[in-house]
């Protein structure tokens, strides 16, 4: 598990990616830190080494097969339970099947905000209403699906979407999708999410 904390009265939880906790995922909360929140990012993978980016398929197939979004899910809820009378403000940030386990978690009573990025499987759980103002960045195509079709299905009250320039990973620096442009657009406009759903350093 990584943490950073440094006694705020607000907390981000972030969660990564099927790669595990890697140097994206290290610089982007990093990043939340700077911005005056405490960051806890749970290892879901539970190795010492996160995959390469290389290693997308079988990084995958772990996920899928050792990890499961229930499992996750469950393991962010019991964080949730530990945490959620210590802070003023509690959100949760998830990218890829991350986005896809936030989403799952926005329910929850004693969440603030929950932002995501490139959520794909979230088109399994579109059922799903959150309870907290939700954000939502797709990029703006996917292989699997139809990135315009799933944003229509998603048109419920509570979550703001937005579809960015770019591929599947396009805010993380270290991957070959990554679009510096696209990248800084959505990290300001989750910092506008954050301030209006909770107060940011200026």
């Amino acid at each position: 598990m990584l943490q950073i904390l440094k006694k705020s009265g607000k907390l981000i939880v972030v969660i990564h990616e099927i790669y595990g906790i890697n140097q994206h995922i290290m610089d982007f909360c990093d990043l939340l830190s700077k911005q005056d929140f405490d960051v806890i990012c749970p290892d879901l993978l539970e190795r010492e080494q996160p995959f390469d980016y290389s290693e997308e398929e079988t990084a995958y197939l772990n996920f899928m097969e050792n990890v499961g979004f229930s499992a996750a899910v469950d393991k962010i809820k019991d964080l949730l339970l530990v945490v959620k009378n210590k802070y003023q403000k509690i959100y949760i940030i998830g990218f890829s099947v991350g986005a896809t386990v936030a989403w799952l978690c926005s329910e929850e009573e004693c969440l603030d905000g929950v932002v995501g990025y490139y959520g794909s499987r979230i088109r399994n759980f579109n059922q799903i209403v959150p309870r907290c103002p939700t954000l939502l960045f797709f990029p703006q195509e996917e292989q699997s699906f139809s990135v315009d079709e799933l944003i229509s299905n998603l048109d419920k009250k509570n979550i703001e979407i937005y579809k960015c320039f770019g591929k599947h990973g396009f805010s993380d620096p270290y991957s070959t999708k990554y679009n510096e442009i696209s990248s800084q657009n959505a990290f300001n406009e989750m910092l506008n999410f954050l301030k209006k759903h909770g107060d940011v350093k200026e």
